[in-house]
Parts: C-alpha cells; structure tokens; sequence
C-alpha cells in the first residue's frame, strides 16, 4: 500500500473526517476573531478565557455532562460578570480583572476536582485537545458558531471597521460600541471553547491568532493594509495552516495541534524576516 493510498484509508475513518472537517471550518472563520482580540486588545481576556474551558471541564466532568455546553457556559458567565465588574462592554479595564477572574477559575476548578474526586490528568487533558475526539454535536456546535461570526462580521463590517478605528468617533456616529463589543466578546468567549478541545489550551493561538500575526506582514508587502484585507488575508490563512497542518499530522503520525503550531511559527518567522 502506497503512501497517498494509506491517507486515503485513513481519511475514511469517522474520527479523521471528522476532524478535518471540524479543522477546515476553525481555520477559515476563528481567525476572524483573533483580528478582533488583538485590535481591541483583548489579549489578558484570552488567557482568563482559557482557565474557564479548565474550569468547566472539571464542572461537566464532576457532574458527567457533556463538555462543550458547560465549557461554553462557564465562559459566557465568566465575560459577563467581567462586563459587570468594569462597568463597560469596550474591554478598557478588562486586564487585571481578566487576571482576577483566571485566578478564581483555578482555584474553583482544583476545589470541584477534590471534592467530586476528578482525576486532575483527566481535566488537563483540555491543555492539549484532540480533533480525532468530537462527537457529531461538537461539530454542529462549531459550525453553528462558525456561521453565527461569519455573518455578524459581515453584516457589521463597516462598524466594525470604525469601532476599530477609534470607538469616540464611532460613538460620536452613532455607532452602538458597547453593544458592539460585548457581542465580540461574547463570540471570542465561544471560540475558545470550542478551540479549545480541538488544539488544547497551549495551542490555541495557532488557530486565533497567529493567522493574524502571519498574514499581516505578507498584506503590508503587497500593499493591503485595510482591516477588510486583514480579514481575509488571515481567514485564508488560518484555512491552509490547518488543512495543511492536519493532513500532514495524519499522514506521519504527529499530534495535529502541534504541527499546526508549528507551520504557524514558521510562517510567522518567515513573515518577521521579509517584514
């Protein structure tokens, strides 16, 4: 048996599909979102969204529900108690409270394990993920929420575009910036959920932000400097680390998060270097 028919074997497999699949949708649209927590500068948020995925792991484990819905969950209540500790859905003191809030989450998260008697390996398994792990309602999840950015970007993207920009003359236009960035937030606080039982909480960025970071020096090159080109540069981006990630992590037998991680970086480097 040759090499591409071996692939082809492996491809018929539920599991892969399923995780190509799952991959090919994540890479084209979350990207989408990493645009928005670097220009709204929503990085300290990111990580204290991470620490909830570890919190509603221990939640769903403890009570043996399914992950995702209670991850997802967490993450929501976790954003809005944040909007209502600042006071403001613009993301301006969202940086020691984010630091705040990740410390709790912890610290809920290693009280539900003692106490229910989850094993702790089992809830850190989420800092690595697994796309050969999801069930058919992870992937309606995901492509549900895919959909949902998709269309939100699109819909508002000239107010997104100003929002970006800056948000005193948006609001001086009328734009409505806290609704705006609460709905943002909301999406993000989504996104990593569910990127985080595809690629696990190390190697998130590979499918948020890194795209972004990678096709921004190549868009400069050639002259692309709009947040519309940014947009697409770093969906199509996103779309060929993972494909191209995931096929070659099938194909030698390598964890895919981290091959995706790693063309990401080498892209990345390549892109610092012709900047």
């Amino acid at each position: 048996m040759d090499k591409l028919e071996r692939l082809a074997l492996l491809f018929s497999l539920a599991p892969v599909m399923k995780g190509f699949i799952a991959m090919s949708i994540s890479g084209a649209v979350f990207p989408l979102c990493g645009v928005m927590v670097l220009r709204l500068n929503l990085v300290p948020m990111r990580y204290m969204l991470m620490h909830g995925v570890i919190l509603g792991g221990a939640i769903a484990m403890a009570l043996n529900v399914p992950l995702l819905p209670v991850t997802i969950t967490v993450n929501l209540l976790l954003v809005f108690m944040m909007i209502m500790m600042t006071g403001s859905g613009e993301g301006r003191n969202f940086g020691g409270t984010s630091a705040a809030t990740m410390v709790l989450s912890m610290a809920l998260a290693s009280l539900i394990m003692h106490v229910a008697d989850v094993p702790a390996k089992d809830t850190l398994d989420l800092l690595w993920g697994s796309p050969f792990a999801l069930s058919y309602l992870d992937i309606t999840a995901l492509g549900i929420l895919a959909l949902l950015l998709l269309l939100y970007v699109i819909i508002n993207f000239r107010n997104i575009k100003n929002l970006f920009f800056s948000k005193e003359i948006s609001m001086s236009l009328g734009i409505r910036v806290r609704l705006h960035n609460t709905i943002m937030v909301i999406l993000i606080a989504s996104v990593v959920a569910i990127a985080m039982k595809l690629l696990g909480a190390f190697l998130i960025d590979s499918l948020l932000i890194l795209p972004v970071m990678c096709a921004a020096p190549f868009l400069k090159k050639m002259n692309h400097n709009g947040i519309r080109s940014l947009f697409i540069g770093s969906c199509i981006t996103g779309f060929l680390l993972s494909v191209a990630g995931y096929v070659i992590a099938v194909a030698a037998d390598f964890p895919p998060a981290g091959t995706i991680a790693v063309l990401a970086g080498i892209l990345f480097f390549i892109g610092r270097i012709i900047k």
